[in-house]
């Protein structure tokens, strides 16, 4: 029998042409957007000839579609290493590194392309593109030091803002919301209106105020027979946040909501979304609650779209502001003393208590380690103990893992998001880990249901409502993405 062999590793042709087959048939499941399956079939080419380095290419492709980052910067590694002729390794490579917001990584490996093919012009732009950005983070970095980090709220100057006579949308009474005005806002925003600047600003200055003299830890308090709603990622898809509101009624008193996080990006109405959740917030700060995401920062709304959302439909000034705003979102809520919801998970350590959470000093961007990131970015695993974050960020942790935390903070079970899911939810870790995602047909693309969760005060079981998604006016999803994330095939 013919065979081959490379790096120490000898294959069977029969094995060889196996794993052809294999990487044909997963390449019709990635077109059909199918990564799950994909990266199995690549897998199972991998397992069959581990020296082909289209194999860790292509997978390295359907891992950054399925936001696995840090599993597709080992594979682009390994491709590169077999072949670094391979050019599109360091396409890969460079992907991941800025999905991660390692600019400087990702503009080396583009460098390399350009060097190795200087008359190709994709290659050209790529590499201007990044460094346009490297350029940009050192720049703001020099300004932020000369000026002391002085707030953007600071410079807000409302009284110099005028209502045009023209401007027919809703109306802040007396500088506050009111339900008509809610009302009033989503109706604007279903016919694709905008909200006056002068209105959006005094929102974003008042909600920053109120989060900043919140706690990291909110507790949560349920009474015995009333109903509370969780929800996971909307990520910009307002017509699918309105169904939620259809499904589930208004937010109020009587009908408290948790969102937990990635409100923004991806989705092209996320400045729809966040004015929306804001606006509920400053009406019922007692009744409507709000977790920080992974994607509520700068490095994630430079690349996947808010904050050129924002430039687009507002300043870039008012993107400087909502960085600031989401610093002060609290990490995580506590309802009822029985049930903890973050966005991503658990953490690297088992001593963790829920003082610890209290403790932590949120203001800042998400840092790459420690309780904030892996509040923001872990995710949960079957398997017990601990492993590397897939997503090169945060920890994934198993059942045993969720068991110990749980008994030491005498908890019942944890909500979390940060994932997508087919049937919207998924209950894990013998039934102790709750994932919910709120956004259906993520992308448009993902064919994914949406989901909520409802419970009572009285026994805080969980309870699941799945729904579709209804159509949008035609604005794609990444409408407004950082140029680069086009380039990145």
């Amino acid at each position: 029998m013919t065979e081959n062999s490379l790096n120490d590793t000898t294959v069977t042709q029969e094995n060889v042409e196996k794993a052809e087959r294999y990487k044909t048939e997963a390449n019709e499941y990635f077109k059909n957007q199918d990564f799950n399956t994909a990266i199995n079939l690549y897998t199972k080419a991998i397992e069959c000839n581990p020296n082909i380095a289209i194999y860790y290419g292509n997978r390295s492709f359907a891992y950054l579609k399925s936001e696995f980052f840090g599993y597709a910067l080992t594979d682009a590694s390994k491709a590169i290493e077999l072949d670094r002729s391979y050019l599109k390794g360091f396409y890969r490579r460079a992907a991941a590194h800025m999905s991660l917001g390692k600019f400087k990584e990702a503009l080396k490996d583009y460098e390399y392309v350009t060097k190795a093919k200087p008359n190709d012009k994709d290659a050209k732009l790529k590499y201007t593109e990044c460094n346009k950005i490297v350029k940009k983070i050192a720049f703001e970095k020099a300004i932020s030091v000369e000026d002391n980090k002085r707030n953007i709220a600071d410079t807000i100057d409302l009284d110099a803002m005028a209502i045009e006579n023209d401007y027919n949308g809703p109306e802040l009474e007396d500088g506050k919301v009111t339900l008509q005005f809610m009302k009033d806002l989503m109706e604007l925003y279903k016919k694709q209106g905008k909200l006056h600047r002068k209105y959006a600003y005094k929102i974003l200055l008042d909600i920053k105020a109120y989060f900043s003299a919140q706690p990291s830890l909110v507790d949560v308090n349920i009474e015995d027979d009333d109903k509370f709603t969780v929800c996971g990622d909307i990520h910009g898809q307002f017509f699918d946040l309105m169904n939620i509101f259809e499904l589930n009624g208004l937010p109020s008193p009587t009908n408290p909501y948790l969102f937990n996080g990635d409100f923004v990006d991806r989705g092209s109405f996320s400045v729809e979304c966040i004015f929306t959740l804001f606006g509920f917030k400053l009406l019922y700060p007692n009744y409507f609650f709000m977790s920080r995401g992974n994607h509520e920062s700068a490095t994630m709304n430079q690349m996947y779209g808010f904050e050129g959302e924002v430039k687009a439909k507002y300043t870039a000034q008012m993107a400087d502001l909502f960085t600031e705003v989401y610093n002060w979102l609290p990490l995580a809520h506590c309802l009822n003393n029985r049930v903890l919801v973050m966005h991503g998970g658990l953490f690297n350590r088992d001593d963790v208590t829920l003082a610890d959470i209290r403790a932590i000093e949120r203001n800042r961007q998400p840092p790459e380690d420690g309780l904030m990131c892996e509040l923001l970015w872990s995710d949960p695993m079957p398997q017990n103990g601990r492993t590397t974050s897939k997503r090169g960020v945060g920890c994934q942790f198993g059942p045993d893992i969720t068991k110990k935390f749980l008994a030491q903070n005498k908890l019942d079970y944890i909500i979390r998001s940060h994932e997508v899911k087919n049937d919207g939810y998924e209950i894990a870790h013998d039934n102790k880990c709750i994932t919910v995602f709120s956004a259906p047909n993520y992308c448009d693309t993902m064919g994914n249901k949406g989901a909520f969760i409802t419970l009572k005060g009285k026994d805080m079981i969980p309870k699941y409502t799945t729904y579709d998604a209804v159509p949008h006016p035609n604005v794609k999803p990444m409408a407004y993405a950082n140029s680069l994330l086009s380039l990145m095939c």
